[in-house]
């Protein structure tokens, strides 16, 4: 299984970009992308761009690997998932 982050790209040449997280900078290719440029948000799995993301769409999937990251280490992670407490889940528009 891989997990992908979302990054931003910092500086790019249209074949490889520069693309930061938490901190935490790496060279990713961005073959697969139109037009990568610097500034946007996209998803990287195994040092690939795969697609570009919206910035709520960015934001939510941080939120879930910091989440994560808090439940490893014992930590409390109902604030990531605040949009979800005391509601019933809903079925994806697709499946109604």
């Amino acid at each position: 299984m891989c997990l992908g982050l979302p990054m931003t790209i910092i500086e790019t040449d249209g074949r490889s970009a520069l693309c930061e997280y938490s901190n935490q900078q790496r060279r990713v290719s961005v073959i697969l992308l139109p037009e990568p440029s610097v500034g946007s948000k996209v998803l990287v799995c195994i040092d690939t761009a795969v697609r570009l993301l919206d910035d709520d769409e960015a934001r939510l999937i941080a939120q879930a690997l910091d989440a994560l990251h808090a439940i490893l280490n014992g930590e409390d992670y109902d604030r990531f998932f605040a949009d979800l407490i005391d509601h019933e889940p809903q079925l994806p528009k697709h499946l109604r």
